[in-house]
């Protein structure tokens, strides 16, 4: 989750700015005018603020976006009983499911971070986030040490057989998935893609609070994001979103829901986690798989992986905020 920011930073602001990429540039026009729509998907909303091309059709933009967000969540919402996620969670173990390019994509990035985080992200842990009623269905009591032991053990990314050559998938027993750490990053990256491809390339755009920002502001500014920061825990950061993305991880809105897959209990210690990456998609699961991890263990994967990370983590002695060097590289103020 980020704050969009339409004016300059203020002084006492902390700044992260990113090296500007000569894309950024591409196209940029000062007389721009800058319009701004949204809609609704996912059980939340999307939006989109950009320069506007003189000869932008605006309806056909606007059905282009509409047609790409519901194919995601057709493929991709467990909330959804006939989406193809649905269906491959109720499909017979051993049975081969031929994936579309999106799904396949996602798939292959989470099993990717899935590997590198040891297992903190997993999008095999469906039946976890069941149990716990954090999914479609909603459980009055938290379940029992049993039933999460019994979850946790027939559930994870090891039960899976993916073949990203022929784009296909299998379960190997009761595993389900659930892509929620991942699918939502993955529809930012299209919603800009889409603009791009009917020639916006100067846009910001969210969906439920994550963002990509594509080129500059008609005024020459950067598209600027204030990072999550619950309260006054921490000095406020806000990024230079030229070609870059934003997602955030944490349990300060929705209670504590993000679940560790290696031993199928909440995580307690992390307040909000928030990446900065190139991708939005993998800003999306790197937020959650360094959520899951524990403070130790969070911030060598960050550095291992030369993530830019801000951190507010609860300590005994109360809320601490790390910067990993890659974002603090960037930070100035």
């Amino acid at each position: 989750m980020g704050v969009a920011c339409s004016h300059r930073p203020a002084k006492s602001m902390r700044l992260a700015v990113p090296a500007i990429d000569p894309a950024a540039l591409a196209g940029w026009d000062p007389h721009a005018a800058v319009m701004e729509f949204d809609g609704a998907t996912m059980g939340t909303r999307w939006r989109a603020r950009f320069a506007a091309p003189a000869q932008l059709d605006l309806p056909r933009l606007t059905r282009a976006i509409d047609a790409m967000l519901g194919e995601i969540v057709a493929e991709m919402s467990h909330w959804a009983p006939d989406s193809l996620i649905s269906r491959f969670n109720r499909a017979p173990a051993g049975r081969w499911l031929a994936l579309p390019p999106d799904f396949a994509t996602v798939m292959a990035a989470a099993l990717d971070v899935a590997a590198k985080s040891d297992g903190a992200f997993d999008p095999a842990i469906g039946a976890l986030v069941d149990l716990w009623g954090y999914g479609p269905v909603s459980r009055p009591q938290p379940p029992d040490a049993a039933a999460i032991d019994v979850a946790a053990a027939q559930g994870g990314c090891r039960q899976l057989r993916f073949d990203p050559h022929a784009r296909r998938l299998q379960r190997l027993g009761e595993v389900q998935l659930d892509l929620s750490g991942i699918a939502k990053g993955y529809a930012v990256d299209r919603l800009s893609a889409v603009l791009a491809a009917h020639d916006v390339r100067h846009s910001l755009v969210e969906i439920g609070g994550e963002y990509v920002g594509r080129g500059l502001r008609p005024d020459g500014d950067p598209w600027w994001v204030e990072l999550e920061t619950p309260g006054a825990l921490a000095a406020p950061i806000r990024v230079a979103l030229h070609q870059h993305a934003v997602a955030t991880s944490g349990d300060y809105v929705r209670g504590r829901h993000t679940i560790d897959p290696r031993t199928g209990r909440p995580v307690a210690h992390a307040l909000a986690v928030s990446v900065v990456h190139a991708s939005a998609m993998l800003a999306d699961a790197w937020a959650t798989a360094l959520g899951v991890a524990e403070p130790d263990e969070m911030m060598a994967l960050a550095e291992a992986h030369s993530l830019m990370v801000r951190a507010l983590l609860r300590r005994r002695d109360g809320v601490s905020e790390w910067i990993s060097p890659a974002l603090a590289a960037l930070v100035a103020g």
